[in-house]
């Protein structure tokens, strides 16, 4: 097999084999919002019920969710995140961060997160373990890990489902971009400092023609922007924007997930210094009031939509 054909080991590609989908996001949000039965997912995420039915079994084939009868005359059940499936919740607290500071909501969807440990309403923010410092992607560096190495592009096959939201969601945007793989991947490329469209090919193994449209895709939303380093003949390279910027703790939680359930026997591929402190990047998620650790059980939600007002936590 020819170095063309193999991708770098990593944890954020791993982690997007199990959920960059943006049906599998949205089901994963519906849960969080409290959702169990699947007439109740089917309805909150507008999904058709062959897709979402689908999704639901790779979510428990992947030990994100268990599947719980509730009901055994008819038999009835409903799907309970497990471990795996809540240390997704601040790869989800991220996405929703992003959404509510970037995206256009449908309507009036407006979110209050409560922390209970300090009775204050409050924002997500991504901080450093060891010095509790925010971070954005130039506050970190990257290095190579001990799991470092190349794999073959394994992709599985799946329909494009960016553009099929159709139900409510909190985070609909966030959910297209890290529900779609090639645009992760790209993004990945690009906060590692590989910014040409050919690099980009040779490291993600994306085909020429779904590249160029992710990136034209990217570009449209306001994420990256193009920019030319040679003008005979033109050439650019993408660099990420501040919008784009602020999604980076999004997709570091998703790999830190990776990093958990899906590194190799080495270790992580990539490892992260956090700048400021000069010590590796263990990346968690902070109360904006009290700087206390985020857990789900710590966090209580209002969630105001049209002609609705859900509670929960």
């Amino acid at each position: 097999m020819s170095s063309q054909t193999l991708i770098r080991t990593c944890s954020i590609w791993r982690a997007l084999e199990i959920v960059g989908d943006t049906p599998t996001l949205l089901a994963l949000e519906a849960s969080w919002i409290g959702v169990r039965r699947f007439d109740e997912f089917h309805q909150r995420t507008g999904l058709l019920k062959a897709l979402l039915s689908d999704r639901l079994k790779r979510l428990v084939e992947s030990g994100i969710f268990e599947k719980k009868p509730y009901s055994t005359s008819p038999p009835r059940h409903e799907y309970v995140l497990t471990r795996k499936g809540r240390d997704l919740y601040w790869v989800t607290l991220m996405l929703l961060r992003w959404e509510q500071r970037w995206a256009e909501q449908d309507g009036e969807i407006r979110v209050t997160l409560t922390h209970r440990t300090c009775g204050h309403p409050f924002t997500p923010e991504p901080a450093c373990a060891h010095c509790r410092g925010d971070f954005n992607a130039t506050d970190v560096t990257w290095r190579e890990g001990p799991g470092v190495g190349w794999m073959a592009p394994l992709y599985s096959r799946r329909r494009q489902q960016r553009d099929n939201v159709v139900g409510t969601s909190l985070f609909k945007t966030g959910a297209q971009l890290m529900g779609d793989r090639w645009a992760s991947l790209i993004m990945r490329s690009i906060f590692t400092g590989i910014n040409r469209f050919d690099d980009i090919c040779r490291d993600t193994a994306i085909a020429t023609n779904v590249l160029s449209e992710r990136l034209a895709w990217l570009v449209s939303i306001g994420v990256i922007r193009q920019h030319q380093y040679a003008s005979s003949p033109p050439r650019h390279e993408y660099r990420v924007s501040r919008k784009g910027l602020d999604y980076f703790p999004a997709l570091l939680m998703l790999m830190q997930w990776g990093d958990k359930y899906y590194v190799s026997p080495e270790g992580p591929p990539l490892l992260l210094t956090h700048k400021a402190c000069n010590h590796g990047l263990d990346a968690i998620v902070v109360c904006s009031h009290c700087r206390e650790t985020i857990q789900p059980n710590d966090v209580t939600f209002e969630i105001m939509e049209p002609g609705a007002i859900v509670t929960a936590g």
